[in-house]
């Protein structure tokens, strides 16, 4: 029963989110460059494969590549994998469940013709769509939605952790409003703290339904009519904090720019300031010159490995946006690695 349930679903997941994904002709013209020149030999990963889309998509349109697609919710990682296999693709599609800073584990531990080409050649075009799914939105027993009331989890990989629930109950009142204030960028990061750890102690927190309750009367009246929905910034911030976000992608930027072949590109689509500023630092840090700074020449050797392809963070068209509203906070940033690290020792530099 619960096995005709999930496929059930699963074909509903596919007609629902049937729309074009996020920026979806953008970033596959970012990654073009770098996936044709590599041919035969390209391998394309989509760190956050939620419904599929983008990688359905991509398989489509560069009918050389194969694509290595990762997601730490097995729920999504079955039903893009049953999409993919729908589309006739699925003989060029390696499914992995694990967060996306898991790379380069997959490539030391995956088998097969797929995982041996990105050994051979290394990753020609990767794709980190940050956040958040809205298939995962969906689902209102996973607690993402402020919207309904359900059971405070937010996990994206449900079998493991801890539950938003969890970080309610049993973080101080220091630490509570750390969570809000830091990734939530929440004004009453402090009262809210005090009204949860008061109103734990009488009854532990279990569903969103209650916590809403809770951020309407400790919000001021007037903070509450500007800025959307009083509880967003709240959700916002305990999300990030259960699945550990930020510290998947501050792992995830070093681990797939290092797995990049020569030419290969990585583009990341940031739906908050947090994410933004962690990606603009590492880009910036690995498009630098190691030659010290006041000498007339570059010295030899010195040069970065990588170029940035976008300037500045991109952000949608008002058509991106009508083809698809979650596309509106999109921040985009583009590097490609224009030489491996053993070609940057060749004296005189990388020709």
């Amino acid at each position: 029963m619960e096995e005709h349930k999930h496929a059930e679903y699963g074909e509903r997941l596919a007609e629902n989110h049937g729309h074009v994904p996020v920026l979806r002709d953008r970033v596959t013209a970012l990654l073009a460059p770098a996936v044709e020149s590599a041919g035969d030999r390209a391998v394309i990963v989509d760190g956050t494969l939620g419904a599929g889309g983008h990688a359905e998509h991509f398989l489509r349109v560069f009918p050389q590549a194969v694509l290595m697609g990762f997601d730490r919710d097995p729920a999504s990682l079955d039903n893009a994998t049953r999409r993919i296999h729908r589309a006739g693709l699925g003989e060029r599609f390696y499914p992995v469940h694990a967060r996306y800073d898991q790379v380069k584990e997959a490539l030391e531990r995956g088998e097969g013709a797929i995982v041996e080409r990105a050994r051979a050649h290394g990753i020609a075009g990767a794709l980190y769509d940050l956040g958040v799914s809205s298939m995962q939105l969906d689902q209102v027993e996973r607690g993402f939605a402020y919207r309904v009331d359900a059971p405070l989890d937010m996990r994206m990989d449900p079998t493991s952790g801890r539950t938003a629930a969890d970080v309610l109950n049993t973080y101080s009142h220091g630490e509570l409003a750390k969570v809000l204030k830091t990734y939530g960028d929440e004004r009453f990061a402090g009262k809210i703290a005090s009204a949860v750890v008061r109103e734990r102690e009488k009854e532990p927190f279990s569903t969103s339904g209650r916590l809403v309750e809770l951020l309407y009367a400790t919000i001021p009246a007037a903070a509450r009519r500007t800025g959307g929905h009083p509880a967003k910034r709240t959700f916002q911030a305990l999300r990030v904090e259960v699945n550990e976000e930020l510290a998947s992608l501050a792992a995830a930027l070093p681990a797939i720019t290092s797995s990049l072949g020569s030419g290969g590109r990585a583009v990341f689509m940031s739906y908050q300031s947090h994410e933004d500023r962690l990606v603009k630092r590492h880009f910036a840090e690995v498009t630098a010159s190691a030659t010290p700074p006041g000498l007339p020449v570059e010295l030899p050797g010195t040069q970065p490995n990588f170029r940035l392809i976008t300037r500045g963070a991109q952000k949608a068209t008002d058509r991106e946006i009508d083809d698809n509203p979650r596309a509106a906070p999109v921040r985009v940033r583009a590097i490609e690695r224009i030489r491996t690290d053993a070609e940057s020792t060749i004296p005189g530099g990388y020709q």
